[in-house]
């Protein structure tokens, strides 16, 4: 087991050490089937901003699909693992807070991929104003939500019931199903959902 300094998950240390590391027990390696499904049937491509992507699989397959994405992470060591990693499509990923990134254009949708159980419980409804914030009356939150009260994380889990007060006073949620190629650390407690922006 690797030894870390950093203790605190809300800081870019936390993550760059665990990168250098190669310590990342939540990269697959490749792109989850519900997300490919989702791209796959989408009626558009989406102006798509990822937060926090760690080695961002997903950007090679949505600008492959034609998608404007740009995927973001604050850890100087998980954008280079992801530049490295997407090659030809590196440019696309860029070191930026999300609190207080401000995207090219306006985004249409947000991916959410194992970034919110990533942060501490006292940022849920930070992370969730500014997902409101970016996305316009129809955008989309899609994703990958971890459904656990396992007191200590990351990943922090959440219950069902607090996640859907925290999203319902923004969003409607349109998709709900079962993952079944999960990773050992999400098995069997995490769900792909898509939310819709209210129009107030």
């Amino acid at each position: 087991m690797p030894s870390f300094a950093s203790r605190d998950p809300s800081a870019p240390e936390f993550w760059s050490e665990r990168f250098e590391q190669e310590f990342t027990p939540w990269d697959r390696g490749d792109v989850p089937e519900a997300f490919r499904h989702f791209v796959e049937k989408s009626p558009q491509p989406y102006v798509t901003l990822i937060p926090g992507c760690g080695t961002g699989y997903e950007v090679a397959c949505l600008s492959e699909a034609g998608w404007d994405v740009t995927a973001i992470d604050f850890s100087p060591a998980a954008v280079d693992a992801a530049r490295k990693a997407l090659e030809r499509w590196a440019e696309r990923v860029v070191q930026a807070d999300f609190f207080g990134f401000a995207p090219a254009r306006p985004v249409e949708l947000i991916y959410e991929r194992a970034f919110f159980c990533a942060l501490p419980r006292q940022m849920r409804q930070a992370v969730v104003n500014r997902w409101a914030e970016l996305l316009p009356p129809g955008g989309l939150l899609a994703g990958f939500f971890f459904f656990d009260d396992a007191p200590k994380g990351p990943p922090f889990g959440i219950v069902p019931a607090e996640l859907e007060n925290l999203l319902t006073p923004f969003f409607e949620r349109i998709a709900d199903e079962a993952v079944a190629d999960s990773l050992p650390v999400f098995a069997g407690r995490e769900r792909w959902q898509v939310w819709r922006r209210k129009a107030h």
